[in-house]
């Protein structure tokens, strides 16, 4: 298998090694890193006790048609990609007198769905290669309402494989690899398998007020 190049520093994306089969060059990749994603939903549960559950979180956020013009930035171990500011912290935009816990609950989900919209956007714009479809994991990947909210922000399918914890299995297939259990990089492509895909299906907003909340977070700390 050919080997590809290690991608140019850019702003915003970290340069990674993906993978390196044996004595074969590395396959290098760019990479976004968001600090805070599923733990925002813990937050909501542990530390301001508004859901009881993580799994009462998607019928509570779609109990109200929208955020109500607010704005949740979990940046509460500062901003990673494309911002990388250590200093931001986390802070909720936007509240009125008619707010409720489900305003706040939809905000947490969309931020979740704006911070990737933020790291495709520059990924897209550091390699010059447009993204034809997303693939999740992770256990903040089976929220149906959220997957939905991401592929109309990213105008493209997202893909919700039956195996949600590809990390762990991810590193199962390499190794199952090295050991002759499957016999090509192929063999372990062909063994992914879709659970469902999500498809553009309206224009969302919001997106130009979370890049508002976001710079209004930053540099916060001192």
């Amino acid at each position: 298998m050919s080997a590809r190049p290690c991608p140019q520093p850019t702003d915003g994306m970290l340069t990674t090694i993906a993978w390196q089969l044996g004595s074969d060059r590395p396959t290098y990749a760019l990479e976004g890193a968001i600090f805070v994603t599923g733990a925002a939903i813990q937050w909501l549960r542990d530390g301001l006790n508004i859901i009881d559950n993580a799994n009462e979180i998607t019928a509570l956020a779609q109990s109200v048609e929208d955020s109500g013009g607010v704005v949740v930035v979990p940046a509460f171990t500062g901003l990673g990609s494309p911002w990388w500011d250590a200093y931001a912290r986390g802070a909720i935009f936007g509240i009125t007198r008619g707010t409720s816990r489900a305003h706040i609950a939809r905000a947490t989900i969309e931020s979740i769905v704006f911070q990737t919209r933020d790291v495709v956007e520059a990924m897209t714009k550091a390699s010059g290669v447009a993204v034809s479809e997303l693939k999740v994991d992770g256990g903040a990947s089976v929220i149906d309402f959220m997957l939905q909210l991401q592929a109309d922000h990213l105008g493209v399918d997202v893909l919700r494989p039956k195996e949600l914890e590809t990390t762990a299995i991810g590193a199962a297939y390499l190794a199952g690899l090295a050991k002759g259990v499957w016999q090509s990089t192929q063999d372990i492509s062909d063994a992914w398998q879709l659970e469902k895909t999500f498809s553009p299906a309206t224009k969302p907003s919001g997106y130009e007020t979370w890049q508002t909340a976001v710079k209004r977070s930053m540099n916060w700390a001192k």
